[in-house]
């Protein structure tokens, strides 16, 4: 696909612009840190529980970070996505399953903005500050596609999705689907239903190797009302809505980091208290051998590589939002690829650090209550998300020749 396939009449509007200043990084940094340092207290324990983290919600709820990107004229903390990202970030450091439902709540709840129709942007946005909401979702495309059959002036409902992040715990969910029949006939929709609408149900299936308080399960629709009212606007390839999706990638990128630099985190904490040395070492104390301060190094400088990019694409990512309709399909396609270069380092360096740290923590470090492998356990399985190995052949197409992906809900 070329870039200007992607051409259409643009939104006047989305709800940001200019650049989050440091007081204003500092400010959710720190926010961000006390929640993350009250879920690490106990998070292997509830990672073994394996249930729906409405405690956790509560959390992200009363520090404020549910309302950090609505704008503030309609009830919000009127802040930047690089705080969103960065929030993201340091509460993936002790909990990779909450990190995750953040991440997917502000790219969730974002769709008013990059779908919604300028004039029933304020509603939303005011509905889901007042409220709290949380935003989970059910747009997996890889599943077969719902169907959403005209009837009168609304529609009905059918089907299945499986990996519906927030889901069981969302407030409200985001649900795409085609409209079968009717004058909107093959268009896709964005719409929003409340977690207990009649005809949802939870299925409550998810129980995977990692992430296992992301409240991903799967959610079955049958014959579930959706009104005009629920509609955000329709899904379009207009390049600012597009943007939602490299948006949510970037965020992925970001989580993988925090793992990686709270696996480092760990692995440090049980290094220093070791006490004694490897036999053949010489040194006094493990903390003080080179081979196990060399692969510290190793792992802490590729980690912070991988951190300034993310920074980096953070604050780039403000400026192309802040473009609103008046991006372009180039700078859209510039800033995914971009952010694709982000997700492959990201996915390496969170997988590499959450491995290797054992090599410095030794055999003790593998005790089921030491906790180490939720790390592993997490990135490996968000890693799987989409196939990293299509994302170097998106960097290296574009790369060479310009070339682009189809565009998708991954790209």
């Amino acid at each position: 696909m070329s870039p200007t396939e992607l051409a259409a009449p643009p939104l006047p509007r989305t709800q940001w612009s200019g650049h989050a200043p440091e007081a204003e990084l500092e400010h959710w940094s720190a926010i961000a840190r006390s929640v993350s340092d009250a879920l690490a207290v106990d998070a292997l324990a509830r990672d073994a529980a394996n249930q729906d983290p409405f405690t956790e919600v509560d959390l992200l709820r009363e520090s404020g970070l549910l309302n950090l990107l609505v704008p503030a004229e309609f009830g919000g903390a009127g802040a930047h996505w690089e705080s969103a990202f960065a929030t993201v970030r340091i509460i993936a450091e002790a909990d990779g399953s909450i990190a995750q439902l953040l991440a997917y709540h502000y790219t969730n709840q974002s769709s008013i903005a990059f779908y919604g129709a300028p004039s029933a942007q304020a509603q939303w946005f005011t509905r889901s500050a007042a409220e709290g909401w949380l935003w989970g979702d059910s747009v997996n495309p890889v599943d077969p596609d719902l169907s959403l059959t005209a009837q009168g002036a609304g529609y009905r409902l059918n089907g299945l999705k499986r990996f519906s992040t927030g889901s069981s715990v969302g407030d409200v969910i985001v649900i795409n689907a085609e409209v079968s029949g009717g004058e909107q006939d093959g268009q896709v929709l964005a719409f929003v239903l409340e977690r207990g609408r009649k005809g949802l149900e939870l299925l409550g299936d998810w129980d995977h190797l990692g992430q296992r308080l992301s409240a991903s399960g799967s959610v079955k629709y049958t014959d579930v009302l959706v009104t005009p009212e629920d509609v955000l606007g329709e899904v379009t390839s207009e390049p600012i809505a597009t943007l939602l999706t490299p948006g949510l990638q970037l965020a992925f990128g970001n989580f993988y980091l925090g793992i990686a630099e709270g696996a480092l985190a760990a692995g440090r904490k049980i290094l220093l208290e070791r006490k004694n040395s490897w036999f053949l070492s010489g040194a006094p104390r493990y903390a003080l051998d080179p081979v196990f301060q060399r692969v510290v190094g190793e792992l802490k400088a590729r980690t912070a590589a991988v951190g300034a990019l993310a920074e980096k694409l953070n604050r780039r990512f403000d400026t192309e939002v802040g473009r609103a309709g008046e991006l372009s399909a180039e700078q859209r396609w510039d800033i995914a690829v971009a952010i694709a270069e982000l997700k492959v380092v990201a996915t390496e360096i969170g997988l590499e650090v959450a491995n290797r740290i054992y090599e410095v923590t030794g055999s003790s470090s593998t005790k089921n209550d030491v906790g180490l492998d939720l790390f592993w356990r997490n990135v490996r399985t968000h890693s799987l998300h989409d196939p990293v190995d299509y994302k170097k052949i998106e960097v290296g197409a574009y790369f060479l020749d310009g070339t682009t992906q189809p565009l998708s809900l991954y790209t």
